[in-house]
Formats: structure tokens, C-alpha cells, sequence
């Protein structure tokens, strides 16, 4: 293997046999509950990175079912993304994931820079109410809970709230510790076919841990509460900000 052969068919890690496949990266059947919620704004401007600007002190709480995902399998996902806005457009900054899918979670860290860490969330339905949950090892760190189905909720808005802009803080270390790559990248999902959506009561608590501090963004009041399933494309990003560079 020559230089040119590596230079040719360098993806990812490892050379010979990569944690996950090239793109583009197509979900089938992704259902979401989305706990949008107030909280403390000092805790919520200490962690959102310039140059993205605080709008209101709101937390979007995420669990994501992903039965389909082309190249990275059948996983669940849940996090926190904030409402933010980026020279003058509108956008989310996603702040925190866990999931249980090693695959996922190389490829979202690596091209994206998504904020991934291994946690074990579920979200699927009891009797009435759709139930949420994320444990980081054994300890369970936060659980929603929504009305199943009790209104339709307005499609234009979920479609309007899918094609806005995502923000990502992306940081790759150099062999010696230092920061190689420090960037805020900007994605879009595409080719998004809505299936369904509707609202209800909703409820969120979150619980401290040292590891997993989504608690830190802690619930002062649950603002409203989304179910919704959707196909979409998780389509590639762009560097917005180079820290580095700066």
C-alpha cells in the first residue's frame, strides 16, 4: 500500500475495515418526541458558543426512535438542542446526544462533529401515553411522557422547523492533545416526507449525573410537547466558523 493508495481511500478509522460507510445517509419511519422547555438562561448562555446568539432560554428535549437508518442500523438516539440564531437566521445548536449505536455515534462525531456519547434511550408507547427515557449506564437521567396522539399538530410548522439550519461544535484533537480541527459546522436535513404529527400534555424531569449533565439545563416549565414521524436525509455539512483560525 503506497502513499497514493492511502491518499486514494482514506475515509475513516480504520483504513482497512471503516467504523461506518460513505453517505448519503437515508432515515425511514424516524419518529420523534420533542419536550420544548424553559429554563434557567445564565446556565443556557454558558454553554452556547459565539458567534451563535441566545433567543429565548429554551431547550428542545429530544428522543429519536431510528428503526431505518441507511449505514447505521436500528437505533435510538435522545439529547438537548437549543434555539439559536446565526447571522440572523434562525436556527438549532445541538448541545448534547447519547445513543446506543457505536456506528452512529463514530460517524456523527467524525464527519459532523455531532456531540455523541453511548447512553441507552428508549421511546415507545404504554398503553396511552408515549414514554421517553435515557439511562446513562444503569442510572436513569431523563423520562418523558405525552399524551398519545391527542391532536393533530401543525404540519407546516414541523416541516418549517426540519428545513432551518442545525449548528454543531466540531473538535478533533491533535496526536499531542492540543485542538487539530475546532469549528462550528452548519447541516440541513433534506428530502423530508412528513408521516405524521401530533401534540399533547407533555412532561420531562431530568436527573443530575456527573457524566451526563443534562440536568445543568434544568426544567422550569414545560412549554409544549411533539410527536412526529418523518423520512428525511441527514445531508453533509459546512464549516461556518473556524476557531482556530481566528
Amino acid at each position: 500500500m503506497n502513499m497514493a493508495d492511502i491518499k486514494a481511500n482514506a475515509f475513516t478509522m480504520p483504513f482497512t475495515s471503516p467504523a461506518f460507510p460513505r453517505g448519503p445517509y437515508h432515515f425511514i419511519n424516524r419518529e420523534f418526541l420533542i419536550i420544548t422547555y424553559r429554563t434557567d438562561p445564565d446556565a443556557l448562555r454558558a454553554v452556547i458558543p459565539e458567534p451563535l446568539q441566545l433567543m429565548d432560554p429554551i431547550v428542545k428535549f429530544e428522543f429519536i426512535r431510528m428503526p431505518d437508518s441507511s449505514g447505521f442500523g436500528d437505533y435510538t438516539e435522545s439529547g438537548q438542542s437549543v434555539p439559536v440564531i446565526f447571522n440572523g437566521m434562525r436556527g438549532s445548536y445541538v448541545h448534547g446526544m447519547y445513543l446506543n449505536d457505536q456506528l452512529a455515534i463514530a460517524g456523527g462525531r467524525e464527519l459532523w462533529g455531532f456531540p455523541k456519547k453511548s447512553g441507552s434511550p428508549q421511546l415507545g408507547v404504554q398503553v396511552d401515553t408515549l414514554v421517553g427515557t435515557l439511562d446513562y449506564g444503569k442510572v436513569r437521567i431523563a423520562q418523558a411522557t405525552m399524551g398519545f396522539k391527542h391532536r393533530e399538530a401543525d404540519h407546516a410548522m414541523v416541516l418549517a422547523a426540519l428545513a432551518a439550519p442545525n449548528y454543531l461544535l466540531k473538535i478533533i484533537p491533535h496526536v499531542d492533545g492540543s485542538a487539530r480541527i475546532c469549528e462550528l459546522v452548519r447541516y440541513f436535513t433534506t428530502e423530508v416526507t412528513l408521516k405524521g404529527a401530533w401534540t399533547g400534555p407533555g412532561s420531562l424531569e431530568l436527573h443530575p449525573h456527573a457524566l451526563a449533565p443534562v440536568a445543568d439545563l434544568p426544567v422550569l416549565k414545560v412549554e409544549s410537547a411533539l410527536h412526529f414521524i418523518a423520512d428525511l436525509t441527514l445531508d453533509v455539512g459546512e464549516v461556518v466558523h473556524d476557531y482556530l483560525a481566528a
